[in-house]
């Protein structure tokens, strides 16, 4: 089955000078809609009604090129796409559109390209192994589109293609964009947009490599074959640009942030929460890619993973230390909690810290812990997120003496971008027994 579409929309940009020219032309959009902002308010207009158009221009103009660019641009809108529950409500809402479009969607190459990656990766008879093919993609998203197809021996299947030039295209967005770190920031106020564009730039060889990805797949479909509560598609063929895996037809959870019942919202955020903790003691492997766009709820009621680009290798599972500094924090112990960090590499030797502030700001990590069933929403997310980063708080201080070791920077990713997730749900879950079931050592210090 083909589309016939012929090819109108422009593929991704690779010449390096093009897309550094049109990230470029953000900060002088931005610095002229505030100018324009000014003159309103000059003109009498209130200002916090300024605000909020010159956020929501912002807004459009800068995801909107991102969309296009796909790439590491792309990735970044994404990334920060978890994070808008902790921006304030009068912001929120420019953003929260724009963001969600980046999590499901950008502009599809034309099916002549897709049809040569194809031939260029599969072979030249790659139409044989479909019985149909949609050359109309059903996503797209920050380095490749998804079509659907029926395999040869009946299947439906997804097949995800890589942008041509994606690989160059993504280091060249990421390097640029470290260079224009700060006019990034202002997208989310207070938020340190530096670390988040490092592990993008430290991952993405990673998540370019479409055989890496399948293996990583394939270990998630075996771990959790059969099981009453997810599916995970399994792999019918994989190179290094093209993933062919079985179809899962299901309601996104990006709709269900959306539109989604009490009910909906609040088995999802379970069932996503304990997917994220148990995948390390059932697969060895840690899902890294918490965004919701990654997500679907099945109509059985099952809960299905895509995209296994961003994966970290956990052969023994969550460090023990994990489970351990969590149950001593709740215990209230700050100094135990304060040598276990020394040991583990957050806190450095030679850095002076008070262990009651540091234990006070853990509290977003710890405080769901403390309750058997933990209603996170958007309300709470903002309320921590404004005290971590008020520069007149002890906690801002405290989060610039903290160091991230780099065996725990996708832990780190996943544990607070699931946060983010379970917040936009406005989910009510069972952290404890989650905690219990999958946390080495959170319950029994003897495990």
């Amino acid at each position: 089955m083909s589309s016939g579409n012929n090819g109108q929309v422009p593929e991704i940009p690779k010449n390096a000078i093009t897309r550094s020219a049109k990230m470029a032309a953000l900060p002088a959009s931005y610095a002229g809609r505030t100018a324009w902002g000014f003159g309103k308010r000059l003109g009498g207009k209130p200002a916090e009604v300024v605000a909020a158009e010159l956020q929501a221009r912002t807004a459009e103009q800068m995801f909107k090129v991102l969309g296009e660019l796909k790439g590491g641009a792309m990735k970044l809108g994404q990334a920060m796409s978890l994070y808008e529950a902790a921006m304030p409500e009068e912001l929120a809402g420019p953003y929260r559109a724009a963001l969600t479009k980046l999590q499901d969607a950008a502009p599809p190459l034309p099916a002549a390209s897709i049809h040569k990656i194809l031939a260029d990766e599969l072979g030249a008879d790659w139409r044989s192994r479909f019985a149909e093919f949609d050359d109309t993609p059903a996503a797209a998203a920050s380095i490749g589109q998804v079509h659907k197809a029926v395999w040869h021996d009946g299947r439906v299947v997804a097949v995800k293609a890589q942008y041509p030039g994606a690989d160059k295209a993504f280091i060249s967005d990421l390097n640029q964009m470290m260079r224009m770190g700060k006019m990034f920031a202002s997208w989310i106020p207070g938020m340190d947009i530096k670390p988040l564009l490092e592990e993008l730039r430290n991952r993405a060889i990673e998540e370019l490599d479409y055989l890496r990805e399948s293996r990583n797949q394939r270990a998630f479909a075996v771990a959790f074959e059969g099981d009453p509560e997810y599916v995970i598609p399994h792999v019918l063929a994989g190179a290094p640009h093209v993933l062919v895996s079985e179809w899962v037809d299901g309601t996104p959870l990006s709709a269900i942030i959306a539109h989604g019942t009490q009910e909906e919202r609040d088995r999802a955020g379970e069932l996503y929460e304990r997917f994220l903790l148990s995948g390390p003691a059932r697969a060895g492997l840690l899902h890294s890619d918490p965004h919701p766009g990654n997500f679907r709820i099945t109509p059985e009621g099952k809960f299905c993973v895509l995209d296994f680009g961003a994966v970290a290798e956990l052969p023994d599972g969550l460090p023990t230390a994990m489970g351990t500094l969590l149950r001593i924090a709740l215990s209230g112990d700050a100094a135990t909690v304060m040598q276990g960090l020394r040991d583990e590499g957050f806190v450095r030797p030679n850095v002076d810290v008070d262990p009651e502030q540091v234990l006070n700001y853990l509290d977003p990590f710890v405080e769901p812990a403390r309750h058997e069933t933990f209603h996170f929403n958007r309300g709470w997310m903002r309320g921590q997120f404004m005290r971590m980063n008020d520069m007149r708080s002890p906690d801002f201080t405290i989060g610039l003496k903290l160091n991230l070791p780099p065996s725990y920077a996708l832990i780190h990713r996943v544990w607070l971008g699931s946060i983010a997730v379970l917040c936009q749900l406005d989910a009510t879950v069972p952290m404890r027994a989650e905690l219990e079931a999958w946390v080495p050592t959170f319950s029994d210090p003897a495990a």
